[in-house]
């Protein structure tokens, strides 16, 4: 069973793979007892958003861990990812930009990403 920092990276390395954009890790382990953290991150489209969201899927489930639950695959414009002690946002920019999760979970402490390119 991985700890919430090596499931975080496997879903980082997962949705670099697929080239998300604007990857964000939250550390909400301090505000909430539901996860230990957040990870959001934009796709430019719909087929992006269902791959990256498929790609952390497939190398979570290859890791020997359990996908709890995933919603909004039909649409791909916000598809969550329940990983218990992670959670996972992969959406549009537009969507991202309307909910604007970051600021929701401002108090938690985050982790820009910088993605290899």
């Amino acid at each position: 069973m991985l700890t919430a920092e090596q499931k975080t990276q496997l879903v980082v390395a997962a949705l670099e793979d697929i080239k998300a954009t604007d990857i964000t890790v939250i550390n909400t382990g301090k505000i909430s007892p539901l996860f230990e953290r957040m990870v959001v991150a934009s796709g430019s489209s719909n087929r992006q958003t269902k791959a990256l969201a498929d790609n952390v899927v497939k190398k979570l489930q290859e890791a020997g861990e359990k996908v709890l639950s995933t919603e909004g695959e039909k649409s791909g414009e916000w598809v969550l990812i329940d990983l218990g002690d992670v959670l996972v946002h992969v959406m549009q920019p537009a969507v991202r930009a309307y909910y604007n999760l970051e600021e929701l979970w401002g108090a938690a402490p985050r982790t820009p990403v910088l993605t290899k390119r």
